[in-house]
Formats: structure tokens, sequence, C-alpha cells
């Protein structure tokens, strides 16, 4: 296979030009949103135009025509998408940060995937809930994993499982690159929330995997990928949990932004039935604006910090601190848990009519609370974690 190489500078995309193309992108991901929920899968129209406005592409390696940003931007970009339509912006995020978890395998796995084509999608399901048995060259997969966002889209999937070791060793957590023809797609999405993500189940049936083609999660926590031989950004040397908790995490900074906006469009000329008054007037109402606005700008604001602070000491050469990825992760896991409380209070100071389907806030509070349903959006593990690294514990969660 030959490696299709990228013919434009990886700098020639500026932060604004991305947040641009995202924002020209939101009408038509609002007016596809119902469409998009009631296919339970992302439209072929909608992946067309995340491939054309170079969203896929973003942090893929510049080997392969991706542009190598910064992760911050990414992340805006995420938030700008899912503000417009929450499961369209999860899958830009979700499915987009696979690009970058491929450029941390063996060079011969990127081929595999791109060298003949690099617009080639990855989808995912990490819970190691399948069996996994060492072979001669690598291993067999079988098993079934759920959760698998975006899946009709994609030609390859990771798949988290624990490689067999010997009594007593650490365990061996990877993930298993594996292609569309080794494994199938059932159709299992009917949900509330989150309904266009179509994330459905992967089943393997002893599929083969070659030992290039997995990624030990311990080599993503030292920072020391087999990819960063041939991909050498400092971006490729952020810590693999840290990139992939903020992708499933962010976009519901994006539905908070967006519940917001609905919210003050729908009350400020809105009357109250029962006595006439300007709902806008109502001290519950003011407060709740007031309250979603300091939330989402708290959630962005720490997100940017703390990949900032983390790209700052990759660039330096630096490993990160334990006990800073401790607290990072559990920002990342509180994020959902601020952006229904923001979505929660909107929607209660929205009256009767909020439980209509229709209403422009019933969306995200569905797509929120399914959002915060994710395992790694459920902050009581980091937290118990980040308060038992304060008072002088040893940390337990190496998914950092």
């Amino acid at each position: 296979m030959s490696t299709i190489v990228s013919t434009h500078p990886v700098e020639a995309v500026a932060p604004p030009e991305w947040l641009d193309r995202a924002r020209r992108l939101a009408p038509a991901l609002r007016a596809r949103r119902a469409e998009t929920e009631r296919r339970r899968c992302i439209p072929a129209e909608t992946i067309a135009d995340f491939h054309q406005a170079g969203f896929f592409r973003m942090l893929q390696p510049a080997a392969y025509g991706g542009w190598e940003s910064d992760p911050g931007t990414f992340f805006e970009v995420q938030i700008t998408l899912a503000e417009a339509c929450p499961s369209s912006g999860w899958i830009m995020g979700v499915v987009g940060i696979h690009n970058w978890h491929l450029a941390l395998f063996d060079k011969q796995a990127q081929e595999d995937v791109w060298g003949d084509d690099s617009r080639v999608l990855i989808s995912s399901s990490y819970s190691p809930t399948g069996k996994v048995e060492r072979v001669e060259e690598g291993f067999r997969v079988s098993g079934r994993w759920s959760y698998s966002s975006g899946c009709d889209h994609c030609d390859w999937v990771l798949l988290g499982g624990y490689a067999p070791v010997q009594e007593g060793a650490v365990p061996d957590m990877r993930s298993y690159l594996i292609p569309r023809k080794d494994y199938r797609i059932e159709d299992n999405w009917h949900v509330i929330g989150l309904k266009g993500t179509g994330s459905k189940d992967i089943v393997v049936d002893g599929a083969f995997v070659p030992e290039y083609r997995t990624h030990r999660f311990i080599d993503g926590f030292m920072q020391n990928n087999p990819g960063n031989a041939v991909n050498t950004a400092p971006l490729y040397r952020l810590p693999f949990g840290q990139v992939l908790v903020r992708a499933i995490s962010t976009s519901a900074i994006g539905m908070a932004q967006g519940a917001l906006k609905a919210f003050c469009q729908a009350t400020a000329h809105k009357v109250a039935a029962g006595d006439g008054s300007r709902v806008a007037e109502d001290p519950a109402a003011q407060m709740a604006a007031a309250g979603a606005t300091t939330l989402v700008d708290e959630m962005r604001v720490i997100l940017h910090r703390n990949l900032d602070d983390m790209m700052q000491r990759v660039q330096r050469g630096e490993r990160i601190p334990v006990d800073l990825r401790v607290q990072y992760r559990f920002d990342s896991a509180n994020v959902v848990g601020k952006a229904v409380e923001a979505i929660d209070r909107l929607f209660t100071a929205s009256g009767g009519r909020a439980i209509f389907a229709e209403h422009p806030l019933a969306g995200y509070f569905l797509d929120v609370h399914a959002a915060r349903a994710h395992y790694v959006n459920v902050p009581e593990k980091a937290g118990r974690n980040l308060g038992r690294t304060l008072l002088n514990l040893p940390n337990q969660d190496f998914f950092l």
C-alpha cells in the first residue's frame, strides 16, 4: 500500500477558520436534527459535510493528509456542532478522536487503514467486554461490544480487551483494531437521548488481530507509543486517557450552550398563561439563564486550561504528572453533570410547555441525560480517586 502524503502544510488552517466552518455548517445540522433522530444514525450528508470541512482530519497525522491541529480547537469545533445537533457533535468528536488514536499505533496499522484511502473512519467500544486469546503473531478476539457510536459510517473498529498475562502480572489492557469484514453490527440502538449517534453493538466471532494492530493502554499512559516513531508532533505525546475522555464529555458543553440560547429566545417575549406577566421578569428564569451562562463559561475555561497545560508540557518533552492527570480526569467527568445542572434548571424554568417533544429544550434535556449515563462521564469514581490522592493515598485509576 502506498502512503498518501499531505500536500498542504499542517499550519495552513488557523483556529478561527475551523470555527467559522463549524458555524457555517450549524444551520444545516439544525435542519437535519429531527431526521437524524428519526433515522437513529447520522445522515450520510452530515458525514460528507464533516469530510468536506476537514473536521475528521484535524487530529490526523500529516503523513495521511491530516492537519495535526491543536486539540483545544478540535474540541471547540465539537462544542459548536453539538450546540446545533448534539448527536452530530458527539459523532464528530468521538469518531474524529480515533484518527488521533490510530496515530499512536504501529505504522503498519496506520497503513492498513489509511494506505489506500486516508478518509477511512474508525468507530470504537473500549469496554473490555469480549474474549481475547493469545495466538501465534497476535490475538484471537471474540464477543460483543456495545455503544459503538457512528459505526455505520466506519470501516474499522477499535475494541477494548485484556490480553492474557501470567498469573500475578499487571493487567494488559489494549485496543484491538479490526476491519469491517471481521465483525457485524447489530442494530439495537433504540434510546431516548442521543438517538442520532447510532451507537450500536459490535459482534466479533474469532477475528485474528496481529500484534501490531493492538495498542497497549500502558503505552498511552507512559506517553510512549509505537506510533511516536513516525508521528513526532507533540500532539501525539498527550496521554491516551486524557484525550479520549474529553471527546466523550465535551459535546455536553455544546448542549448546555444550545439549551441556553434556545431558552433565552423562547423566554424573552413569552407571556405567562396564568396572569399575563412577562416570563422574562420572573427571577427564577433570570437566575436559570445566569447560572447556565456561568456553568458553560466554567466548563470551557477548565477544558482549555487543562489542554493548554498538557500541550505546553509535551512540547517541552515532559511527562504529565499523575496528580495533575487525576485532577484533569475528574474535571472531564464533571462536565456532563454541570451541563445537566444547567439544562435541568432551564427546563424547569420553561414551564409546562417544555414537556412537549417539539419544545426546543426537550431534545437537549434528553440528550444531556443520555451523555451523563456514559461510563467516563460518571464523576463519582474519578472524584473519589482525586480525594484519595489529595489525602496522600495512592492513585487507583490508570486510565489517565
